[in-house]
């Protein structure tokens, strides 16, 4: 009898796997729910009617969908319709049960979202964002034209609605420090309620976020996120009475809160060193109680009416489960599962500015030195952790070694951390990248010949630049949605983005043109000598494509090594299938470039399929 073996390769299968988001419920319908899943191939939004267990897909569209929001009473779904993801669209609402989609907000022209809240009690508040007006927030009704209510050039957004619809909260950095947010409340009608800066005299840099309105009738505290003793941690502000509850959680690394339904408490998420748990905090007597959750990262959670705890957790190992305190998977998508990868081992290494954390994934059973990845994360205000992704998995696959790195600019370390990369933007973050190379190297685990920086967004933006002022250190480079031009990124990216531009390097790029210059991979594109594989897409607002193919152009005009992909989408794909491509792609680069042999005398490409898509 002859043996029948599955063609499609782990890695592969870890893309196709069906998977879900952590489920939003509607605030006073709890039995309606809105998630996001990749069933169909690519990422849609999906209702969900608890109490029928019927679920439907809400959105179909061929540049998938995931940003949506359930009215209050559960009623509609209201989702942001863009352009072949460009992100410049308006919000278009539809019945839960299904129906036509119709303007959520008629008479408010297309625009980048400045976020969003609806309400109960016939208004909610939308924000917008162009490069012509800068922020404008509105108050839209049914059958009224749009009111505007604010209006800054800076960035801004919409942070939440009160419960009784008579109250907004706006983040906004009129101070032009975009990294740092204010917080503004006003009436529906614009008019001033109160306000809150961290940032005024201009001697510290804190910033402040909205995290919600109590959840009861005619409550007018507001859970705010600050960072006054170095970390992001919640306190309550009334913002009628201007009281300022501190609630001193006493955990290490960042805090973040919700209420509870009832308001009685606040469900904590605790980040740490690249882990993450739950907490509930009484309001009444300030005591801290752990939620009992697996080792690794929790990347959501809500607390329900009933006082279970849904969340969405997984590691490095174990594939993405939306689980509940109560018992039990909370939804299981039918069909293909994930298999799992290999855990990830910690290290910390002294760099310039302090140790350096990153998160270290081998094939099983094998020892170096190994061909490796320097897989590096977006943001750059963000952090990789011990949860699930199937890119690292998928060169763990192939025989690699992959190291990621929470360099400077990383968040879940404390402000300064976060805020240390300012002015000397891009190099900050290669120094740390830097010493951790070195370690892998001196280790045993990296082979110093078989090195490839690679990473998306402002991952890609370091993958450039290191290929540039690193030359010696890296075999190839993968960088995909880059920032690569850095001026031409500036005057063709989202406004917001310049808003965080002019912050990072201190201003424009014709106030501080040296930065600028210092910052940008384009300076030292002809000091590249590894060869380099781009990937673009060209509707991206955010690493918008002109600046990419100005680089391009630079290192096909001395003849140096490259291949670039362009793709009809925008800050990457939510498609399955172009994402698998995208990989794929690289992977094939790397196995036509990459010589010798990998772990366990086998190939380091071994399984490595063949193509990889049209040039």
């Amino acid at each position: 009898m002859t043996e029948i073996t599955d063609p499609m390769p782990d890695w592969e299968k870890r893309f196709r796997a069906p998977r879900v988001s952590l489920p939003d419920w509607a605030v006073d319908a709890p039995d309606r729910s809105l998630f996001v899943s990749n069933a169909t191939g690519t990422y849609e939004l999906y209702a969900w009617d608890r109490a029928t267990g019927g679920q439907r897909q809400v959105t179909d569209r061929p540049s998938g969908t995931t940003d949506g929001v359930l009215s209050p009473d559960g009623s509609s779904v209201w989702w942001f319709s863009d352009s072949d993801g460009d992100e410049f669209g308006i919000w278009l609402r539809q019945p839960f049960e299904g129906g036509e989609d119709v303007p959520a907000a008629p008479g408010l022209a297309p625009s980048y979202s400045a976020g969003l809240a609806v309400g109960r009690h016939g208004a909610s508040v939308v924000g917008r964002s162009t490069d012509e007006e800068g922020t404008t927030v509105h108050v839209v009704r049914e059958g009224a034209e749009p009111v505007e209510i604010y209006r800054h050039r800076e960035s801004a957004g919409v942070g939440d609605l009160s419960h009784d619809g008579t109250l907004i909260a706006i983040e906004h950095t009129e101070h032009g420090d975009a990294m740092h947010a204010a917080l503004r409340v006003v009436r529906l009608d614009g008019s001033p309620v109160a306000e809150l800066d961290d940032t005024r005299g201009g001697t510290r840099e804190l910033g402040l976020e909205v995290l919600g309105f109590a959840p009861v009738e005619g409550d007018t505290r507001l859970l705010v996120g600050h960072q006054r003793r170095g970390r992001w941690e919640p306190m309550i502000w009334d913002v009628a009475s201007g009281e300022q509850t501190d609630l001193a959680i006493d955990l290490p690394g960042d805090v973040n809160a919700e209420w509870y339904p009832d308001g009685s408490g606040l469900l904590v998420a605790h980040s740490f060193e690249a882990r993450g748990e739950l907490w509930r905090y009484d309001l009444a007597s300030g005591g801290l109680t752990r939620i009992e959750t697996p080792a690794g990262s929790v990347s959501g959670a809500t607390a329900r009416p009933s006082g279970e705890v849904e969340y969405l957790w997984s590691s490095a190992a174990l594939p993405p489960q939306v689980r509940s305190t109560a018992g039990g998977t909370v939804l299981d998508p039918p069909g293909l599962k994930a298999p799992e990868s290999v855990p990830v081992e910690d290290v910390w290494v002294e760099g310039p500015g302090g140790r350096v954390h990153a998160l270290v994934q081998r094939p099983a059973g094998t020892e170096g030195p190994l061909p490796t990845v320097f897989e590096i994360h977006g943001g750059p205000t963000w952090h990789d952790s011990d949860a699930f992704a199937a890119g690292p998995a998928a060169w763990v696959d192939h025989g690699f070694a992959v190291v990621r790195v929470n360099y400077r600019g990383s968040t879940g370390y404390g402000r300064a951390w976060t805020d240390a990369l300012k002015h000397r933007v891009g190099l900050i973050e290669l120094e740390d990248i830097a010493a951790v190379r070195d370690w892998a190297v001196k280790s045993g685990l990296a082979d110093p010949g078989r090195l490839i920086l690679a990473g998306g967004s402002w991952g890609g933006y370091l993958t450039l630049l290191g290929l540039g002022t690193q030359p010696d250190s890296w075999a190839l480079g993968l960088a995909a949605v880059p920032v690569a031009d850095y001026v031409t990124a500036y005057h063709d990216e989202m406004e917001a983005l310049k808003s965080m531009d002019r912050t990072l390097l201190g201003g424009t790029p014709e106030e501080v043109p040296e930065r600028y210059e210092a910052s940008s991979p384009l300076t030292y594109v002809d000091a590249v000598r590894a060869p380099v594989y781009i990937s673009a897409g060209v509707n991206d607002p955010r690493c918008p494509i002109r600046q990419v193919e100005n680089y391009v152009d630079r290192l096909a005009a001395r003849g140096a090594a490259h291949e670039v992909y362009r793709y009809d989408a925008g800050h990457g794909s939510l498609v399955v299938e172009e994402r698998i491509k995208q990989l794929r792609m690289e992977i094939d680069f790397v196995a036509a470039r990459l010589a010798g042999a990998g772990p366990a005398g086998r190939t380091a490409l071994e399984g490595t399929t063949e193509g990889g898509g049209p040039r």
